[in-house]
């Protein structure tokens, strides 16, 4: 089982963030590639203008890096063209739809994070041949997206004149519970968990249902350290506890609440 470091899952929602442009992001692609890693680019999960359609294009008709489809409109872009990744946001929740993709072109898939793993372990042992599974481990989970701006609307501006305010707030702003618990993050257009979902303590379980993969999306700090803990983790020989001390939730994994966290054992 590898362990794969996604970008944040908030620069795929948003098409106004734009930092670095398509020519740097290919050429990042470059470089990670000649480092031996292997590279996929992902579309954005939710279109709002036909300039994002064109950049789905010109992602899916790219002849170099194998693409993750995070709506339908990018697998009807690659189906029977090339294989794809089928990414979290498609809504795969049962052996039939998990087939139908395969049949597309699918390779791989990345169950949504909703997904227990009492479900995602019947998927296993039916998903087709060939097809390879990632489960997101690490981070904070994406919930749900919006045509409307929730950074934006929280001061109390326009979308249009959002200014990327969203990038003040690397992290996004936490909404809290009347009792003061932390229960959701606003990030631009995506509504995010309030805490890391962490399954550093599932490894094992993992290991022996044949996930092949697990996500780690990017933090703001700690990000080296974290990637090395899973692999520490996968390899068997130590986890660190302190990243079991620090908040984080599991409870989607267990089939309870997402935002509890259940102690594991990883054998």
């Amino acid at each position: 089982m590898g362990a794969g470091v996604h970008p944040s899952d908030e620069l795929l929602s948003c098409a106004k963030r734009r930092a670095l442009r398509r020519a740097d992001w290919l050429d990042i692609a470059a470089r990670l590639t000649d480092a031996g890693k292997e590279v996929v680019l992902s579309t954005l999960a939710l279109l709002e203008a036909n300039s994002d359609l064109l950049q789905l294009e010109k992602i899916c008709a790219n002849a170099n890096y194998i693409v993750e489809a995070n709506d339908m409109s990018a697998v009807h872009l690659l189906a029977g063209r090339v294989p794809f990744v089928a990414g979290p946001h498609i809504n795969c929740y049962n052996s039939e739809t998990l087939s139908l993709l395969a049949e597309l072109g699918a390779t791989r898939w990345v169950p949504p994070v909703e997904l227990p793993a009492t479900t995602i372990g019947t998927l296993q042992n039916t998903r087709p041949e060939a097809m390879e599974t990632e489960v997101f481990a690490y981070g904070y989970l994406p919930l749900s997206f919006s045509a409307r701006c929730f950074t934006a609307r929280a001061d109390n501006v326009g979308k249009d004149e959002c200014e990327q305010r969203c990038i003040r707030d690397p992290e996004g702003r936490p909404l809290f519970t009347q009792e003061h618990e932390r229960l959701f993050t606003m990030n631009g257009i995506q509504l995010q968990s309030g805490i890391p979902c962490n399954l550093l303590y599932e490894t094992g379980a993992m290991l022996k249902m044949g996930i092949d993969i697990v996500r780690i999306s990017p933090q703001l700090k700690d990000t080296d350290s974290i990637v090395k803990t899973f692999h520490a983790a996968v390899d068997g020989t130590s986890i660190s506890e302190g990243m079991l001390r620090s908040p984080a939730c599991n409870g989607y994994w267990h089939g309870l609440p997402g935002m509890t966290f259940m102690h594991a054992h990883n054998d």
